[in-house]
């Protein structure tokens, strides 16, 4: 009876040890990337005019429009909105170079095209991109041309800020981003 006892000590302070070593990496690494307030600040307010966005970014200077098209099941895009877009650098980052706006994929909100089309957020969404899968993160020119498109989740914050330098620097041009990203992990 006292070996059954004796054994059952360890393996509380294991799991205590465990639990405390987790918890201050976590720490750790929540220490290096500032987190904002909310994944809705990563967004501009927009209302659904793509030829205004496309003019905004002319007076801007910025290189593009990025569109995010997700749907409010997406657990893939929770998944975006609450480890990446999130972080402070990322929104820094994509706000220096991009008006970035959300579509509901499935939305009947009105969205105006850039070419003065108006129909359903989900109509364009399936007519600009034929978007089925979400999120897809699509990427316009200030004349509306689709520059590229991203579809899924990025592995983390680092991955999705090389997607914004690889438009950004016109890296899209010339090769995929699969062999961009290779080429740019650390280490």
């Amino acid at each position: 009876m006292m070996n059954n006892v004796g054994s059952k000590k360890p393996a509380k302070w294991c799991l205590a040890l465990l639990f405390v070593f987790h918890w201050g990496t976590a720490w750790a690494q929540g220490a290096e990337e500032e987190i904002a307030d909310s994944a809705d600040t990563f967004f501009d307010i927009s209302f659904g005019d793509l030829q205004e966005e496309a003019m905004l970014v002319e007076e801007e200077g910025k290189k593009g429009v990025l569109v995010m098209f997700e749907t409010k099941d997406c657990p893939w895009c929770t998944r975006m909105k609450q480890q990446v877009l999130n972080r402070v650098q990322v929104q820094d980052y994509f706000h220096a170079n991009f008006r970035v706006i959300s579509v509901d994929a499935e939305g009947d909100v009105p969205v105006i095209g850039f070419n003065g089309e108006e129909m359903t957020a989900k109509a364009f969404a399936l007519k600009s991109l034929r978007v089925r899968a979400t999120p897809v993160f699509a990427f316009f020119d200030k004349s509306g041309e689709l520059m590229t498109r991203y579809t899924g989740a990025v592995k983390n914050a680092y991955d999705f800020l090389l997607l914004g330098r690889y438009v950004a620097e016109g890296h899209y041009k010339n090769e995929r981003f699969s062999r961009y990203r290779r080429a740019n992990q650390p280490g």
